[in-house]
């Protein structure tokens, strides 16, 4: 393992895109906070890892909850005495249903999670970035292709994630003056749990059902790894990071 005494906080760490990224910023060198909304999948992603004790901590964490959140960024301060990197990575989507059939319960969900979720914890890092000595640090908030174009009936997740890319300018300009740094990574096609179903096919825009190609989340996590090591004097403000023949460009 590298020698880095720099610490990263990912959220939505059990599993997926999260515990990919937090495992490969765990390799890097960093000491690593796994933020999820169940212990077990947490210290299980840790375990699997096999780093020393002192080199990654689990925190249940819902992040829509202020106080569970102002919590979690705690707990980082108390273990590891600052905060380098946040990958704001929790999110979820609504099931697939017309738009005006979508219960308000689920479009509340999805936005509190994603939307709302990256907000707290962005808040609570800058006020931790900013207050650190040395200060500043960088944010990263997963975007999504969602960020750019929809899916049939994706209102909900997809609104929140075009929501994410004004929170991820707004970060930029209103951290610069701390020394804070805040990229977005947009992500098509990695093999997780969540995009699965894409192997045995999902709806496209012309109403068509359609098997789409998928990357291995190794790549993203080397991304993220990238985008976290570069010095605040340089930011990747926008990465789109896709299976290179998903419909994206062309998309509809």
């Amino acid at each position: 393992m590298a020698s880095n005494t720099k610490s990263a906080l990912v959220t939505g760490a059990g599993t997926g895109i999260g515990k990919a990224a937090a495992t490969a910023l765990l390799a890097a060198g960093y000491r690593v906070a796994f933020a999820g909304r169940r212990r077990e999948p947490l210290e299980q992603s840790i375990a699997e890892a096999g780093v020393p004790a002192d080199q990654a901590i689990a925190v249940p964490t819902n992040v829509a909850d202020p106080a569970s959140v102002a919590a979690l960024f705690a707990e980082v301060k108390t273990n590891f005495g600052r905060l380098d990197v946040l990958f704001n990575n929790a999110g979820m989507g609504a099931r697939g249903v017309n738009l005006e059939d979508l219960p308000f319960e689920q479009w509340q969900q999805v936005v509190d999670i994603n939307l709302t979720g990256a907000f707290l914890c962005t808040q609570q890092a800058i006020r931790l970035m900013k207050a650190q000595d040395p200060r500043g640090g960088r944010i990263i908030n997963n975007g999504s292709i969602s960020a750019h174009a929809p899916r049939p009936n994706s209102a909900p997740y997809t609104a929140t994630k075009h929501a994410i890319t004004g929170l991820t300018k707004s970060t930029s300009l209103d951290g610069r003056k701390y020394d804070i740094a805040c990229s977005q990574i947009d992500i098509g096609n990695a093999l997780t749990e969540m995009a699965a179903p894409m192997a045995r096919g999902v709806p496209q825009a012309n109403g068509e059902i359609a098997v789409e190609p998928l990357m291995d989340v190794a790549h993203v996590a080397s991304a993220i790894v990238y985008m976290a090591g570069l010095p605040l004097s340089a930011n990747v403000q926008f990465m789109t990071i896709m299976a290179t023949k998903m419909p994206f460009v062309g998309r509809g």
